[in-house]
């Protein structure tokens, strides 16, 4: 293929704002950093939008399902990352930003999947139902004839250390956690987002891969709880929660079931040691070593540290 793509092009980022984890945002300043232009997509006008707009990027208002919107967002976009948090409607959105990527003839569209996609095939994917999304839509991917590159990382230290867990450490000195014994290897949103940065100034010897990434090691929680401790300079313990309990919990703070039944699938896949994994695709990417839970949770003390004492 021969590239359209010129250096004053925009390269397009899906879910720019962010939330927990937030790789888009993380790719927006990563890719302005290296003088790329960015057409940032975010859902709703909001102070995410304007911190957008503060790091030179254009934003763009519009919905991943909707055609008029994925227009918008792709023509004069030769690049293209794409990446949804966990929804009932993850599908549809692939396919229909895949669908207009096609139209406009796109040199390059950067796939965010999961590393569980790895472990699944024809016959058997796992009981969660975003899973099986993540998989069928990279079977709709390889069919579309785009020039994909797919990248399937493994668990996220935001999702499970901050979202799920940062109460706990807060307030109780405990990492409260339904993963048993079972050993894990989570990497850093930010590494991620540095790995995709890294495929998209210059994707055309990505073209085809997947890469499956990983984080510094993998390790049972009571390593992560000492990790914990060492970064926080207090006793951080690690306590096996019930996995019916947590979901109980969950629940109580309003967790769509969707995303319920993924945390839940997720437990019991670490329980059953598919979490302890390694690869040094992110090494060959980026050409240093993935963040550590201590340097991750020593960047995020406040987070994990009561109000009036010091971080």
């Amino acid at each position: 293929m021969i590239s359209k793509f010129s250096f004053g092009d925009p390269i397009l980022v899906t879910g720019a704002a962010g939330d927990v984890g937030a790789i888009g945002r993380h790719l927006t300043a990563m890719l302005r950093a290296r003088g790329h232009r960015v057409r940032a997509l975010v859902r709703r006008e909001d102070e995410r939008a304007k911190g957008l707009r503060q790091l030179g990027a254009e934003v763009v208002q519009g919905d991943l399902t909707d055609l008029a919107s994925m227009h918008r967002a792709i023509e004069g976009c030769p690049r293209i990352y794409f990446g949804m948090s966990i929804s009932t409607a993850y599908l549809e959105a692939a396919v229909n930003i895949a669908a207009v990527a096609r139209h406009h003839a796109v040199e390059a569209f950067v796939n965010m999947s999961q590393m569980t996609v790895t472990q699944m095939n024809i016959s058997e994917t796992t009981e969660s139902p975003q899973h099986k999304l993540h998989w069928l839509a990279e079977q709709a991917l390889s069919w579309s004839g785009l020039p994909v590159v797919t990248v399937r990382p493994t668990v996220f230290l935001e999702g499970f250390f901050l979202r799920l867990a940062a109460a706990g450490v807060r307030d109780h000195d405990e990492l409260a956690l339904p993963l048993g014994s079972s050993k894990t290897s989570p990497i850093s949103a930010a590494d991620v987002a540095r790995a995709v940065s890294v495929i998209l100034d210059d994707p055309a010897h990505h073209i085809g891969r997947v890469y499956n990434l990983t984080g510094f090691e993998s390790a049972d929680l009571d390593h992560v709880a000492a990790a914990f401790s060492a970064a926080l300079g207090r006793t951080i313990c690690y306590r096996d929660v019930p996995l019916s309990l947590w979901l109980d919990k969950l629940r109580e703070l309003g967790v769509p079931a969707h995303l319920a039944k993924h945390l839940a699938v997720m437990a019991e896949l670490h329980m059953a040691g598919r979490y302890d994994r390694m690869t040094d695709d992110l090494f060959k990417l980026i050409g240093r070593k993935p963040t550590s839970v201590y340097e991750f949770v020593k960047s995020n003390a406040a987070e994990f540290t009561r109000v009036g004492v010091p971080a």
